[in-house]
């Protein structure tokens, strides 16, 4: 299998020079690096490429490095059932930079853009209609990206007094208590119940 997927990432290399920025076999898959510009046009060759006919699209998302100067790693996933074969195709993006969209060639990745635009905050360039999906209207901030805070910016809850839904600042009760149970980085200065004969050693 690994050799008939290897073959494949020189056929498309040798094809598509212009959109491959370099590929590897890993996992029974294979990856290629594609340049942000170009991906639209490589999506549509693995789709009607004889040799290739990556027809179904199974996902679009992304990955979040904040300390690297291209940001994010937009991963799309596709499926070829006539060569029995995954590919993965990975577009590394600054946070200010715009992909665009493949929605002309597979109108199911309509959809998943627009979830990977609301949780990571990535733009899809020409998409028939960039909204959240899975957030709620005036959400602040992106909830996958990895400075977003865990706890969020805004809380809701019905009140009974209004008898309306009210959108409240996030505020904790306490701060976040600290529990050591024997954490394998830093061992805990008290000893637990048992180990009494070890500490005494």
């Amino acid at each position: 299998m690994s050799e008939a997927l290897n073959e494949l990432g020189v056929h498309i290399e040798l094809k598509r020079p212009d959109c491959v920025l370099g590929w590897d076999v890993s996992f029974g898959e294979l990856n290629v690096d594609v340049a942000p510009a170009n991906i639209a046009g490589f999506v549509e060759f693995l789709k009607a490429d004889p040799n290739c006919k990556f027809a179904t699209l199974v996902d679009i998302t992304a990955l979040d490095f904040p300390d690297r100067p291209k940001r994010f790693t937009v991963v799309y996933h596709l499926l070829s059932m006539t060569q029995n074969a995954r590919i993965r195709l990975r577009v590394a993006v600054r946070e200010d930079e715009m992909v665009p969209t493949i929605t002309e060639i597979h109108p199911c990745a309509n959809w998943p853009e627009r979830e990977t635009f609301d949780m990571f905050g990535i733009i899809f360039s020409d998409h028939p209609d960039l909204r959240r999906l899975l957030t709620d209207y005036g959400f602040r901030g992106h909830p996958l990206r990895k400075d977003f805070p865990t706890t969020g910016y805004t809380e809701v809850r019905y009140d009974e007094v209004q008898k309306r839904v009210v959108y409240e600042p996030v505020q904790l009760p306490q701060d976040y208590r600290q529990f050591d149970f024997m954490s394998p980085w830093e061992g805990a200065e008290y000893i637990l119940p048992g180990d009494e004969k070890e500490g005494a050693k």
